[in-house]
């Protein structure tokens, strides 16, 4: 960003950042009160991709509990759930055979739905935007905005036109100013933003207990996901069949696992999940997805089909013990920003929309008392409380099924049934996280390598034509969004300690060391290839890596993912 220029503002109600299921819930919710009430707010909401889901993707299956809450006519006004789920299997893998285990409560879909959460996305910011509600793709938040009590009070779109070394060209148009009353960070999984407010703010730290059961919030653990759609041969079509796996190409020791979803027009939505608290730094979450669909009893699915789309995410694992604190003075945290992904269920955007509804019930009820209250701590004493709040109480009896896996699958196979089966989630006590993603990867030299097999260009793939079905660009000239605290730290420690792991748990080839062979190496950045999952930013070891927005409208752009 560059600090001395002079800058348009425009001023809201509510400024909300992210066009995901919670900033669009966000966005409704607020709208239909006002709609209620006769009264007038202003609410705009800014997008980072240069359309509304186009930065979007998830497995995805979708528990409509939030959305009858939110729009109770959504099959009259032609919401994209169009295929309903009929039939789930659970499956553990060895390298030659797999085994049907029964399905655990958590993951039973009945009444659910396979959809696009990008389609999903699009077709509630057009339910916004009949609202009034004011949507801004191509506009990434790139610096929040303080008063001078030290409150949120906006943000600052990404300034275009920088030159490599972040300096204006000819072609330089400064971002604007959003100034609002209260300001809902909805950015996803690791948002850049969210990184400055738990710092700031200290958001994981001096929590009320009253209101969250607790002083201090444990790290956040998150997952690497990456998927693929294809179309496949009709007679091995069944639209609504559902597929988890756990077990190989992953050790006991690595958290993870994988999802087959029949969608409509004979496709097959296939995802693989790796827990980023791995512990061997030559794993690669991409080859072990890459692998996985070569399984016996996997691969005759994509035999004859055709790949259609890639891509890859992040995701909160981390549950109940991992929410930090839900606000600062002037805004809030919602959705995945915050964390509200349900693992055992494998689902968050139902979770995602009924916190969003909730923080705006509550920033209403503020803007009608003049909005004096500069932080809404009624927004988590709603949403956390488990005798009147279902996400509270779904996520408390979830919450000691993730942390079971630090000690190993074989272990949290039995514990989770004793705590689903015999506890229903009521256990005396809590497991916890104690060390964030970045801090679990071994040495190079206590580790073993892991060989990958050579793609074979049908039914696996490398990463290069990967990321052209992710249909990324980011322009040449502008500044590397994938910054470096220290330049010195990929060779002398990254690569000297862990043989250079950013080159394998990136999935999109972005990371490369060079001059290897000369005795000279370096990282090359190819942020060109980036599609946003925001792995790096978690899993690099010392959190040299820093991920910035780049230009609005740059980054992936997934049709239907």
């Amino acid at each position: 960003m560059v600090d001395t220029v002079e800058r348009e503002s425009m001023e809201y109600d509510v400024v909300i950042v992210g066009a995901g299921p919670a900033g669009l819930s966000a966005a409704i919710r607020l709208k239909q009160l006002a709609a209620e009430k006769e009264q007038e707010i202003g609410v705009c909401i800014i997008e980072k991709g240069s359309a509304v889901g186009s930065h979007i993707l998830s497995g995805a299956v979708l528990e409509p509990r939030a959305l009858n809450e939110l729009l109770s006519d959504w099959k009259e006004r032609g919401a994209p759930l169009n295929v309903p789920a009929t039939d789930d299997s659970f499956l553990l893998l060895t390298s030659q055979t797999s085994y049907k285990l029964p399905t655990p409560p958590q993951m039973h879909n009945h009444g659910n739905y396979i959809i696009s959460e990008a389609n999903f996305c699009r077709w509630l910011a057009e339910r916004a935007e009949e609202l009034g509600v004011e949507i801004y793709p191509g506009f990434p938040a790139a610096q929040l905005i303080y008063g001078d009590d030290g409150s949120v009070q906006g943000v600052i779109t990404g300034d275009k036109g920088l030159s490599k070394d972040w300096q204006p060209t000819d072609s330089f148009e400064p971002g604007m100013e959003l100034r609002a009353k209260y300001t809902m960070i909805a950015e996803g999984c690791r948002g850049s933003l969210t990184r400055q407010l738990e710092t700031r703010f200290k958001l994981r730290e001096n929590l009320d207990p009253a209101i969250y059961g607790k002083t201090k919030s444990d790290p956040q653990t998150y997952g690497i996901g990456v998927k693929e759609i294809w179309e496949v041969d009709p007679a091995k079509h069944q639209p609504g069949k559902i597929v988890h796996t756990v077990g190989w190409p992953l050790d006991l020791n690595t958290y993870g696992g994988s999802f087959l979803y029949h969608i409509d027009n004979n496709q097959v939505a296939v995802g693989f999940v790796a827990g980023l608290d791995y512990t061997n730094p030559y794993l690669s979450p991409f080859e072990e997805f890459q692998r996985f669909k070569t399984h016996p009893d996997i691969r005759p699915l994509f035999e004859g089909g055709t790949r259609k789309a890639y891509g890859a995410r992040a995701l909160n694992e981390g549950g109940w013990q991992s929410i930090p604190k839900l606000t600062f003075p002037g805004g809030m945290l919602i959705g995945c920003s915050a964390g509200f992904l349900n693992t055992p269920k494998i689902k968050g955007i139902h979770n995602a929309m009924k916190s969003a509804m909730t923080a705006a019930e509550v920033i209403f009820d503020a803007l009608g008392q003049g909005a004096t209250v500069k932080e809404l701590v009624e927004y988590p004493r709603r949403l956390l409380d488990r005798k009147t709040s279902w996400l509270a109480e779904e996520l408390y009896t979830a919450r000691n099924i993730r942390p079971s896996f630090q000690y190993g699958t074989l272990f949290a196979f039995a514990y989770s049934g004793l705590d689903t089966y015999v506890f229903r989630g009521k256990a005396p006590w809590t497991m916890h996280f104690h060390h964030a993603d970045n801090q679990t990867l071994k040495k190079a030299s206590e580790s073993k390598k892991i060989e990958y097999p050579k793609p074979d260009g049908k039914i696996s793939f490398d990463r290069l034509s990967s990321v052209f079905l992710a249909n990324t660009h980011h322009g040449e000239h502008q500044p590397a969004h994938l910054t470096l605290k220290d330049a010195a730290v990929p060779v002398n420690v990254n690569l000297k300690d862990y043989d250079a792991p950013e080159e394998r748990y990136c999935p999109a080839g972005v990371y490369e060391i060079v001059g290897r062979d000369t005795g000279n190496p370096r990282l090359q950045i190819n942020f060109s290839n980036c599609v946003h999952c925001k792995t790096c930013d978690i899993k690099d070891p010392t959190q040299n890596i820093v991920w910035v927005p780049p230009e609005g409208g740059d980054g992936p752009e997934y049709p239907n993912m």
